[in-house]
């Protein structure tokens, strides 16, 4: 086996428990599982994890950076806001749409650590994380374009986090791409208006 530096080892470990847990679920995913997903042993694992714990706020983190990484090229300023916001959420539904099962996944591990005693701050810890990262892009796209928020940015943050999360539940649970191009039409319209340029 070719020796890697711990931190890319870490990462294959933690894509391979994304690919296990997302085929096999959470609860049925274990180390070793995970190792031979990886095609390591299973001491190779134990030496870049202590424990599932620090591997599952591993994969909740690798998750999000797969889609955040994606919506922030799409949030460049464009020539209005409306436009920008627009291909933000277009960025994200189009992951949604070709890695159903990783969104699917994250709902999954939300349930697991809460049901799980001594696991329960890794799903404060996940939507913490959410929030962390819309607050990062508000501030940012705020800076680049000029305009002025009519909402706090922590409001606006948790509100984000809180819409996105129940549109991609609803559609892992209906489906009906058809009624997406209105439905990120209407949610982009709304944002846009509670954050639209308020210049002086």
């Amino acid at each position: 086996m070719a020796r890697m530096p711990s931190a890319q080892r870490r990462r294959q470990l933690t894509e391979a428990a994304i690919r296990a847990m997302a085929r096999d679920g959470v609860a049925r995913t274990t180390t070793r599982s995970i190792a031979a997903e990886a095609g390591v042993s299973l001491s190779v694992f134990h030496y870049c994890f202590d424990s599932k714990q620090e591997l599952v706020e591993a994969v909740i983190t690798t998750i999000t950076d797969h889609y955040v990484g994606i919506v922030k090229e799409a949030l460049k300023p464009r020539a209005s806001l409306e436009e920008t916001v627009r291909a933000g959420f277009q960025a994200y539904w189009d992951h949604v749409r070709a890695h159903p099962d990783e969104h699917m996944l994250t709902y999954e591990l939300t349930q697991y650590a809460l049901r799980r005693p001594g696991f329960e701050h890794l799903a404060r810890r996940q939507y913490e994380l959410y929030g962390e990262l819309y607050t990062d892009i508000i501030e940012q796209l705020s800076t680049a374009m000029g305009f002025q928020l009519r909402v706090p940015v922590p409001a606006l943050a948790r509100y984000l986090a809180v819409m996105t999360d129940g549109l991609t539940l609803n559609y892992l649970v209906l489906g009906d791409e058809d009624a997406w191009t209105d439905i990120l039409d209407t949610v982009t319209a709304h944002i846009a208006g509670l954050v639209s340029p308020d210049r002086p």
